[in-house]
């Protein structure tokens, strides 16, 4: 694959993923400058050489595409996404608001699958959804003599 400085230069201006900038600037320096990888990997990046390495060899192998961060599956959910559809729905018509443990609860009804409190907040949050606070109405609302009245006495 025959890679020019100036094609490496323009893709590099246009390019806004800072990873994949690095990694321009790595197939420039080696390819184009005829610089050791490792060298340029270590001293110039702080990175490994066989990062470097592994870059180069995706460069050659798919071209400008294959210095691109390649999407990640993860685990699949066990809910579809029109059950949570409906769910979300229903959260949305209530304006008073929900505790999580009662959304837990909803979407164990609904689907039998249960989540932990900690992932519910997640759902929440993916759905554009903001908690209900309290709010500090009674903050440093004390006087000064009902704060040292509270206090603690030292015992003689």
């Amino acid at each position: 694959m025959v890679t020019s400085a100036k094609l490496l230069d323009d893709v590099y201006r246009t390019e806004k993923n800072v990873d994949v900038r690095e990694r321009l600037l790595l197939v420039r320096r080696v390819l184009v400058d005829n610089e050791q990888a490792a060298r340029v990997a270590e001293k110039e990046f702080y990175r490994s050489r066989w990062w470097a390495y592994k870059w180069l060899k995706r460069f050659a192998e798919t071209g400008l595409e294959g210095l691109k961060n390649l999407p990640r599956a993860g685990r699949p959910p066990e809910v579809s996404e029109e059950r949570f559809a409906e769910i979300k729905r229903e959260l949305s018509e209530n304006l008073a608001g929900w505790r999580a443990k009662e959304i837990m609860n909803i979407i164990y009804e609904k689907t039998g699958v249960r989540y932990h409190e900690v992932h519910i907040y997640r759902l929440l949050h993916k759905w554009k959804f903001s908690p209900k606070v309290p709010r500090k109405r009674f903050v440093n609302a004390a006087s000064n003599e009902e704060k040292k009245r509270f206090k603690k006495r030292l015992r003689k």
